[in-house]
């Protein structure tokens, strides 16, 4: 089956936005990243995402790369060409089918994405467009017959090799095209389409904000994680990322922070991921001694990767000793930046068990957490 890729056009100027509007705050979230995790959440997921960004989202665009191994940027150009071969280019000599995507329609059905790319598996091309259902008139008021007329969106998937040495052929000869279609068209390739949205819309003037608020209001996921582990003689005390002073620290093969594998247990179960077990077994020496925090970071671009960002976390640690007040605020900054989140989403609380059950007794520590996604 031929790899997928995307390229994922941010180079506009957003001008009839009057400032950058992939940058805006959508619901806790960018167009950008919607978009971004539109494309890494379908069915025939990328093996690479290179996002062609101008000026004004390079710096949302390079946040992005830096939490997604498969993404990468390369600069936009002065028009929606040149952006969409510079991301080409970036893809380099790779072979397949390359799915062309416009950030500014940032609320795209993964359903659009993969029956693009399935078009452009079987025939080279499958782009996404909905028949025109309006009533179409001429400026003079006469009326244009709709019959056979499509509003074509984005994505637009095409054969990597085609699509590319179309691009260049344009590129040298000064073509100017509208979208990749009209590319890969003038090159002599014929036309496929597949059905779009009609929320696949594009982002364009202030205007339209209410309309993509309304829309991306996504589901809430919750998640809750429990983890206890032996006080051990000869083991360091770590909670929350916190080496902590005691006589005795947690047994356990990392660095045995209960805390962290509670939270790590809520942000997995909240996505429906699994646990930790899953993911870091055990039995696997690569993970002995390893800091959570490090196992945390990647629960958390796990999280990420299936589409979510985390709306809070709220969790509890249960010890008779030591004092744990001293550290929490530590302990929040600790899995907030693991997380990839700020601090005032993190909540972490203390608590002794009144001398009862093993905590009471020294014999061990445990935490809980409660984990709230949102898409």
């Amino acid at each position: 089956m031929d790899k997928v890729y995307a390229v994922l056009l941010a180079g506009g100027a957003s001008a009839r936005m009057g400032r950058d509007k992939l940058t805006l705050a959508l619901n806790g979230k960018t167009p950008l990243a919607r978009a971004l995790e539109a494309l890494l959440c379908c069915g025939n997921k990328p093996e690479h995402v290179v996002i062609a960004a101008s000026e004004g989202c390079m710096e949302e665009a390079a946040r992005l790369a830096k939490a997604h191994e498969r993404v990468s940027v390369a600069p936009g150009g002065k028009n929606r060409g040149e952006s969409a071969l510079n991301g080409l280019r970036a893809l380099g000599a790779r072979e397949g089918v390359v799915a062309i995507h416009d950030a500014a329609r940032c609320l795209v059905p993964a359903q659009v994405i993969d029956a693009a790319i399935e078009s452009a598996r079987t025939f080279g091309c499958g782009v996404a467009a909905i028949p025109v259902r309006d009533t179409l008139r001429e400026a003079s008021g006469a009326c244009a017959p709709r019959d056979g007329l499509f509003a074509v969106q984005t994505p637009q998937a095409f054969d990597l090799e085609k699509i590319r040495a179309a691009y260049e052929k344009a590129g040298a000869g000064g073509e100017s095209h509208t979208d990749d279609l009209g590319v890969w068209l003038a090159a002599g390739h014929e036309a496929r389409y597949t059905l779009g949205d009609l929320t696949n819309q594009k982002l364009t003037y202030p205007g339209d904000m209410a309309f993509f608020a309304a829309v991306s209001r996504g589901e809430t996921r919750v998640g809750e994680g429990w983890d206890t582990h032996r006080l051990a003689e000869g083991r360091r005390l770590v909670l929350g990322g916190v080496d902590i002073p005691f006589g005795k620290g947690l047994l356990g093969h990392s660095d045995a922070d209960a805390l962290a594998h509670a939270v790590i247990d809520a942000l997995l179960g909240a996505a429906a991921l699994g646990d930790i077990g899953r993911h870091f077994p055990d039995t696997d020496e690569s993970y002995a001694g390893i800091s959570s925090m490090e196992l945390l970071s990647r629960a958390a671009k796990l999280v990420c990767e299936a589409g979510y960002t985390v709306g809070n976390v709220d969790a509890t640690v249960v010890a008779q000793r030591p004092k744990l007040a001293p550290h929490i605020d530590k302990m929040r900054e600790n899995l907030a930046e693991a997380m990839g989140c700020a601090a005032s989403r993190v909540s972490v609380k203390a608590k002794t068990a009144e001398g009862l059950n093993a905590e009471g007794e020294g014999m061990c520590i445990s935490a809980r957490a409660c984990a709230l996604l949102k898409n």
